[in-house]
């Protein structure tokens, strides 16, 4: 009886030790998050895959290239330095160009306009871009205009309210634009035909897009993330339903509270939208995705469970895909 009693507590030690092992095996894995190295590194790497490379010779006073979405970029080479000298010889250029709200979010480039007073609205935009030249890794600059003709049907059509956007990013990474100031005499943007026209005085990022208008009343929303994220290893967008040109995003974050905030006020009651929450795993993105209609003052919260992991392709097609 001593012997059934000594292997029946056995069984009974053994099976709560591999119990406990399961259950600190299931903590250990919710528990893992994504370091603020490796989101980062995530959205560089998205930005990595749609950058296009060209070379021409920097003695060409009329440099013609194509995008892969049929952007032509018009550059006059003899107006390239180097510490102010002329160059010559070859010029690499890098040039990006993003046109739908998968391609922002994955990269986090939205589409978030510097109001006059310094907040900060969604913009509509006839496209995206980065361009950048130099000749073995140095940074090149420019002293006349780049011009760029962007095919109106990438984004819906002419719009004649479009104007020219400058990118600014923060020490966070964060991407805001505010408006070119254009001398007189330069021409900013305008539509001709099927085409906007763009004249670009520097490299860097620029944008072609006005502000949407809505003449709802407006409010801020809060938004709840999982447990262990907050603004350094995940992000929050908003995609509102009919605008397939513009990517909001929610760009402050209170770690007393754990929620992120547009507290700028300029969010339409009753917007219908989908709010996004995505961050990295395992080299793929974790992501969850919730429809809203936007009500004053309103949180919205994701948990765990409404997370999937997806690949950057799944990711982009199904942002594209959201009403």
């Amino acid at each position: 009886m001593k012997t059934l009693n000594h292997i029946l507590g056995t069984l009974l030690l053994t099976a709560l030790l591999f119990t406990s092992c399961d259950d600190k095996n299931d903590a250990e894995y919710t528990a893992v998050r994504a370091t603020a190295g490796e989101y980062n590194n995530l959205q560089d790497d998205a930005l990595e895959s749609i950058t296009q490379n060209f070379q021409f010779n920097a003695e060409d006073p009329y440099v013609s290239l194509t995008s892969e979405n049929g952007v032509s970029i018009y550059i006059n080479g003899t107006c390239l330095t180097l510490n102010g000298n002329a160059v010559t010889g070859q010029v690499d250029l890098e040039f990006i160009e993003i046109f739908d709200k998968g391609n922002m979010l994955i990269t986090n480039k939205p589409t978030m306009g510097v109001m006059p007073n310094g907040d900060k609205a969604l913009l509509l935009t006839g496209g995206e871009f980065f361009i950048n030249a130099t000749q073995n890794g140095a940074n090149l600059e420019i002293g006349c205009d780049i011009q760029l003709g962007i095919p109106t049907d990438l984004t819906g059509g002419v719009d004649n309210d479009m104007i020219l956007w400058n990118g600014n990013i923060d020490e966070d990474g964060n991407l805001a634009w505010e408006e070119a100031n254009e001398d007189q005499d330069k021409r900013g943007v305008f539509a001709e035909g099927n085409q906007y026209y763009a004249f670009l005085s520097d490299f860097g990022w620029s944008n072609v897009d006005r502000f949407y208008n809505d003449p709802r009343e407006k409010t801020t929303i809060l938004v709840g993330v999982p447990e262990g994220y907050d603004n350094q290893n995940c992000s929050v967008f908003l995609s509102y339903d009919g605008e397939d040109t513009g990517l909001a995003n929610l760009d402050t974050y209170d770690a007393n509270s754990g929620l992120f905030s547009e507290h700028y006020g300029q969010i339409p009651i009753g917007l219908e939208c989908h709010v996004i929450f995505v961050t990295e795993e395992a080299n793929d993105w974790k992501y969850a995705v919730k429809a809203v209609t936007i009500v004053e003052n309103g949180v919205i919260t994701f948990t765990d469970s409404e997370t999937s992991v997806v690949t950057q392709t799944q990711l982009t097609s199904i942002i594209n895909a959201l009403p």
